[in-house]
């Protein structure tokens, strides 16, 4: 597959295949792309490397910063079909033939928590203190809960009835105060160091 990158020089935009592992941006004349024409540029101003997941492009400590799309990356960012770069005053863009890189898989992100109460915090906490390892496969019972926040089993259930609205796990008919756990942890609700053994 094809990748480039597209120079502005004053001498009009040039593109430059990549075929090597890396390349580099800089004044000096040891760059593979030597930009001599901006003196906002360091000599060795930034690296656009291969990797197994794709191409990256790394600063090198230079005094003005690289830009992906108008950031400041730092330290790397991995580039995708139509990213701008700019380095100094110089503008380039990174480009895959047919669009974008088919080696470079999206990760998808980990919802963040809702917003709970304080005591919404400490049921989360109260429920997941029997866990094994990661997983918690046997959450306490509504019962215990109770006993360990000094609450009545209603009023757990009236925070458990709110947690699964908070979490998305209305319509979840089985196994629901452990699938409330386990979300809890993986989108950091709480964390293994808030969960305590039950007295």
């Amino acid at each position: 597959m094809s990748v480039w990158i597209e120079v502005w020089s004053p001498r009009g935009r040039e593109p430059l295949l990549l075929e090597g592992p890396r390349l580099t941006l800089g004044r000096g004349q040891g760059s593979t792309v030597r930009l001599s024409w901006d003196g906002s540029v360091s000599r060795l101003h930034a690296v656009v490397e291969h990797l197994d997941g794709g191409w990256c492009i790394r600063d090198v400590n230079s005094r003005n910063g690289t830009y992906v799309n108008g950031d400041r990356i730092a330290p790397e960012r991995v580039l995708r079909d139509g990213d701008e770069i700019r380095v100094g005053e110089t503008r380039l863009e990174f480009r895959v033939a047919g669009g974008a890189d088919p080696e470079v898989e999206t990760t998808r992100g980990v919802e963040k928590a809702p917003e709970l109460t304080h005591r919404q915090r400490d049921v989360l906490k109260a429920l997941c203190c029997p866990r094994t390892g990661d997983v918690f496969t046997e959450p306490a019972s509504i019962a215990a809960m109770a006993e360990t926040l000094h609450l009545s089993e209603a009023a757990i259930k009236q925070h458990l009835s709110r947690l699964y609205d908070r979490f998305g796990l209305n319509d979840a008919a089985d196994r629901r105060r452990s699938r409330l756990a386990n979300e809890a942890l993986r989108r950091g609700a709480i964390s293994a160091a808030d969960i305590r053994p039950l007295p």
